[in-house]
């Protein structure tokens, strides 16, 4: 089984395919599929999608384009969303120093924000970092000092200072299909050195689809081939780093059960203050 650790399914891209979307995941081996949050205020939508799939789980966060726009959210009220049974992570939160959409005091606020509520639930926090790498793991080694939690670097690709800086403070470090890009030689060098069990896989579809797929919409199915050139550059089979990445998977996102019924279904809401209009 594989895991697509991380994707955006409620993104209008998948609007007019959603089943088909998951069901080729499924038939891709992809057991898991995590929808990550950009936006606090849109949770219910998430949830619909998550509800709606038994294989399917999301975070509640708001991700550093968006920081201005949801400062007034607390790590109070993400911990309250994280009650609900499907929300397993926080995030994504971080620093992108590449758009700056959003003030960098406002990105750095909310994402500390975010790491108070990855601490108190003991959800892992997924961290989005870009062209951010000596601030990021200043703040990273700052709040740790501060109490532990867990964490993923999604879609790292950032330098190497920075991925052996997040192994150090306990962090695991995922990986799309800029793995597989002709151009990511030093991503790849990267992937090879890391410790096998902080390894993930993910595909942040809709966007960047892998090489064999260059120029269509990502899906989560497409993790596959993450994993295939994971493997690879890693000098393992291709079951074998499915099993290390999807073992890594359940250990860092403890909430999502390893089996699942009908029983894992809610209708649970997010609180009614944080519904969109």
């Amino acid at each position: 089984m594989l895991v697509d650790s991380h994707c955006h399914l409620d993104f209008p891209d998948f609007a007019a395919d959603l089943d088909g979307v998951v069901g080729r995941a499924r038939e891709a081996g992809v057991g898991r599929i995590v929808t990550i949050s950009t936006r606090v205020r849109r949770l219910d939508g998430l949830l619909a999608i998550a509800e709606r799939f038994p294989d399917v789980f999301c975070s509640v966060g708001t991700h550093p384009h968006h920081a201005h726009e949801e400062l007034d959210i607390s790590a109070a009220d993400l911990v309250a969303c994280a009650r609900h049974p499907k929300v397993v992570a926080i995030g994504e939160a971080g620093l992108d120093y590449h758009y700056d959409n959003s003030p960098r005091a406002a990105q750095e606020q909310g994402f500390r924000a975010h790491i108070a509520a990855a601490r108190e639930t003991g959800l892992p926090l997924v961290i989005h970092s870009r062209e951010a790498d000596g601030d990021m793991a200043a703040l990273l080694r700052d709040e740790m000092g501060k109490g532990p939690f867990p964490a993923v670097l999604h879609c790292f690709t950032g330098g190497r200072d920075l991925a052996f800086a997040g192994i150090e403070l306990g962090l695991y470090v995922s990986f799309t299909g800029i793995l597989t890009f002709k151009k990511s030689d030093d991503l790849r060098a990267i992937a090879a050195a890391l410790p096998a069990d902080r390894i993930l896989v993910e595909t942040d579809s809709p966007y960047l689809a892998p090489g064999k797929f260059r120029g269509k919409r990502c899906e989560p199915a497409y993790v596959a081939e993450t994993a295939k050139v994971l493997a690879e550059v890693r000098g393992v089979s291709p079951d074998e780093i499915a099993r290390q990445t999807t073992d890594n998977f359940f250990r860092l996102f403890g909430k999502v059960p390893r089996s699942i019924g009908r029983a894992d279904q809610s209708t649970q809401s997010a609180p009614s203050e944080l519904r969109s209009a």
